[in-house]
């Protein structure tokens, strides 16, 4: 794993309450489900390889509205990357405007359930929470904007992302900073993390089935290294 999480004062607030509503709340407003998983050739989140391997990531989403809960999980396939192993609860909630613009807010909470971690929600070392603020454009200006804090250390990651098409597949630019030295994001001081380009398409397997695929290259120019990952997603 290239970066560990070794911050000792841990956020004990908001993951209790984001597992709270992911139980209770799921029966009454769960007016909409999705499950899912995408097989990647390598995790790397926010310019970070997390496990040195394959992975597998199960996603489970209720929705209800402009409200969104689940929960989302990545496994490595190789013995040697499960400290990296992942097991998030997350909810958002999102208001759009009638010109298309959206804004999005949300919390996360980061769960590396390794071999010797300990257990509970929001509650220990292995667990690191995330408070985040997204905006999105209308179709005319599809340009979004995401920002990040993690409650433990404060520290702010912030990105800019813009889509577009070419010849019928989707590409998307995007581009990473984190605001200060941060063992979460391996950085001594503030630092540009994340550049990188996705494109991806619908690859057709029949007439009336088509499983999604992606490729991206991943530059974190503060570690110095490059990433070429390739994706494809499952879901019934």
């Amino acid at each position: 794993m290239s970066v560990i999480r070794t911050d000792s004062n841990r956020f004990r607030g908001p993951g209790l309450a984001v597992a709270a509503l992911f139980v209770f709340a799921a029966p009454v407003w769960g007016q909409s489900a999705s499950i899912g998983a995408d097989v990647v050739s390598r995790y790397v989140w926010r310019g970070v390889d997390f496990g040195e391997s394959m992975a597998v990531q199960p996603a489970l989403t209720f929705a209800a509205g402009g409200l969104e809960f689940g929960a989302w999980g990545s496994y490595s396939i190789s013995a040697s990357g499960a400290s990296a192993n992942e097991n998030d609860l997350w909810a958002t909630y999102t208001v759009t405007a009638s010109s298309g613009l959206s804004v999005a807010v949300g919390i996360t909470d980061y769960y590396f359930p390794s071999p010797d971690a300990d257990a509970g929600f929001g509650d220990g070392e292995a667990h690191t929470v995330e408070m985040s603020l997204g905006f999105t454009g209308p179709e005319t200006f599809p340009i979004s904007l995401f920002g990040g804090l993690l409650t433990e250390s404060s520290v702010l990651y912030a990105e800019v992302g813009v889509p577009f098409e070419v010849s019928g597949v989707g590409v998307g630019l995007h581009m990473g900073f984190v605001g200060g030295e941060s063992d979460f994001y391996g950085t001594e001081e503030a630092a540009l993390v994340n550049v990188g380009i996705t494109a991806s398409k619908d690859l057709a397997i029949t007439e009336t089935f088509a499983v999604p695929v992606s490729v991206a290259y991943i530059l974190n120019p503060d570690q110095e290294r490059a990433h070429l990952v390739f994706g494809f997603s499952l879901a019934p």
